[in-house]
């Protein structure tokens, strides 16, 4: 089996998080070349920063995944950089407050006007990459998409973000089928659906201000049979596999890191 990711071309949008700074670390460490795509250019100047030195071709590109006239621009300075890409990861996402319905709101004070923009960046964040690099991609290339344990298993309050996130887990099914019929270059389409990671956007939710969990957090404990949060680096092992050709012959699946959340039903 080869996990040989020594020189891959890896473009990665989402990659300045906590989950994806881990990711990107990681990736550059074991020798491949990141193309690095985000809004906040302050931030990829950090990311690419901090692994430059273990991966000297590496460079970022400031753009908006979820706007296609940008993200097309965006391509056409990549595709005078680099003639193809190896790896195509979707990272970039989030959620918003009018989208999330509280214990103490009712469904009907839900916004739409923040449910159709959490939709552009978890949905269509994904969707634009793919559209477009699609025809940059080599043969055996992989294209990864970040879903969540709210994908498959809808989660209270976070209505928004996990209509998103079961859009991304379709659309990789259906992607890994039509790009295996009708294209010869055997590129494969799968997603990586963490479970319960403390980041920036959920820390509130689960953990109080001493570091002790909230109802919500005791609840997701009680339902995790390791019994803990993921930590960024649990999530490095099914990246580095879904990136390598180790990988060739998975496509349209799901890779669940949620420490048996998803497995386990309460008895």
């Amino acid at each position: 089996m080869n996990f040989n990711l020594k020189n891959k071309i890896i473009l990665f949008s989402g990659c300045t998080g906590v989950l994806g700074s881990a990711m990107s670390t990681y990736l550059a460490k074991a020798n491949a070349i990141l193309l690095l795509l985000g809004r906040n250019e302050e931030k990829l100047k950090n990311t690419l920063k901090s692994i430059i030195t273990s991966s000297p071709n590496s460079r970022y590109y400031v753009c908006d995944v979820t706007n296609e006239e940008n993200l097309n621009q965006v391509k056409i300075q990549i595709q005078k950089d680099f003639k193809h890409i190896d790896v195509l990861i979707n990272a970039a996402g989030g959620n918003m407050p009018g989208a999330t319905i509280m214990p103490q709101q009712n469904f009907n004070e839900a916004s739409t006007e923040d449910l159709k923009k959490i939709l552009d960046l978890n949905y269509i964040g994904t969707f634009l990459p793919c559209k477009l690099f699609v025809d940059m991609l080599n043969n055996n290339a992989s294209i990864i998409n970040i879903s969540s344990m709210a994908a498959s298993r809808p989660l209270t309050r976070v209505l928004g973000y996990a209509s998103s996130k079961a859009a991304i887990d379709n659309f990789t099914k259906w992607l890994a089928v039509e790009l295996a019929q009708k294209t010869e270059k055997n590129i494969r389409v799968n997603a990586i659906a963490p479970g319960f990671f403390l980041t920036e956007q959920n820390k509130q939710l689960l953990t109080n201000e001493d570091g002790s969990l909230t109802d919500r957090g005791k609840k997701i404990m009680e339902h995790t049979p390791f019994n803990r949060f993921g930590k960024p680096e649990d999530l490095l092992g099914a990246l580095h596999w879904l990136c390598a050709d180790a990988s060739q012959f998975v496509t349209g699946t799901i890779v669940a890191v949620d420490g048996g959340f998803s497995a386990y039903s309460g008895v």
